[in-house]
């Protein structure tokens, strides 16, 4: 707070000292000079302190507080821009005419630029992903660790890490992507997601038995995050048009020309896909082990004959045709 409000301070004692000096010699500049300072002291009192104070205060949750402080470090570069411009050119007219050259030149030359700022203005607007949300855009999956003005910085997963598990890398995206790039939230409103898990068994084995006690297995893992999902998705239908759907965990047979595959279908957190999927291979693994009338199944070739070696193949032929 000391430091806010010596930045304060200091252009508001340059603004006094240069009115002092146009008061005394009479000077255009001075008087801008001035002028200037004194704006931008007051733009730093109203968006750096009173308003970012008014945040702090009245905003308990970390990551709206992370956004509202950005949302008023925005508005506080653009005014202090427009204050330093129109202290110069008084005149409306010559003002607005300037600001519409500049644009426009601008606008050509850093499209790019001002396509990121209008994405990063968008994502402060309308919440598209916040800090701390899983996303997906452009095939760069990641948690949301920052975002800025012009850019997005995520910790990367996926890629050649398995069960959406932190790579290491940080990728720095420009919010230009959200504009004409879908975007795929795992967290907005929804923290689960479902997965599916393959379990092959053959068809000497108890199916039903094998069925009846996966599906007992991952009923018992997921249990809390099943509970959760359900209450979630109501939450999602008073708000869009969606169906009920049944999010508890289900178990799907499928057969094949080597065995039967029980597809489980279960709901997880969705930072914790890999976490989940190991504690239930385990646990059906354990299940296996102990049940004798269950096997799991696997390809097997049979093979019904092996090709003659070519000094064999020559004898049985005989000698070639002279």
């Amino acid at each position: 707070m000391i430091r806010r409000i010596a930045y304060f301070l200091i252009p508001l004692a340059i603004a006094i000292v240069l009115w002092i000096a146009n008061l005394t010699y009479g000077n255009y500049y001075l008087e801008r000079g001035a002028i200037m300072f004194f704006a931008v002291s007051i733009v730093y009192l109203f968006f750096k302190i009173a308003l970012q104070d008014l945040v702090t205060r009245k905003v308990s949750d970390p990551r709206n507080q992370y956004s509202l402080h950005r949302a008023v470090s925005i508005m506080f570069y653009a005014a202090m821009v427009l204050a330093v411009i129109g202290t110069w050119i008084p005149n409306i007219r010559t003002l607005a005419v300037t600001y519409g050259i500049v644009a426009a030149g601008i606008a050509v030359a850093l499209q790019d630029i001002f396509k990121s700022f209008a994405g990063g203005v968008l994502l402060f607007i309308s919440g598209v992903y916040r800090v701390g949300d899983r996303i997906e855009i452009d095939n760069k999956y990641g948690d949301v660790i920052d975002i800025g003005l012009m850019y997005t910085t995520i910790l990367e997963i996926r890629e050649w890490v398995e069960g959406d598990q932190p790579t290491g890398r940080i990728d720095i995206l420009p919010n230009s992507l959200v504009l004409n790039h879908t975007v795929r939230n795992y967290t907005k409103q929804l923290n689960f997601i479902f997965e599916e898990l393959n379990v092959p068994i053959s068809y000497e084995s108890d199916w039903r038995k094998a069925r009846d006690r996966i599906l007992e297995i991952v009923r018992k893992e997921t249990g809390p995050v099943a509970d959760a999902a359900e209450g979630q998705m109501r939450s999602l239908g008073e708000k869009y048009f969606l169906e009920k759907r049944a999010v508890e965990p289900s178990v799907f047979l499928t057969l094949t020309d080597n065995w039967i595959n029980l597809g489980v279908r279960y709901p997880t957190w969705a930072r914790e896909r890999r976490t989940m999927m190991n504690r239930i291979s385990r646990a059906i693994l354990e299940m296996v082990e102990s049940e004798p009338d269950i096997d799991i199944a696997s390809a097997t070739i049979d093979i019904v004959g092996f090709p003659k070696p070519d000094a064999e193949r020559a004898k049985v032929s005989g000698p070639p045709d002279r």
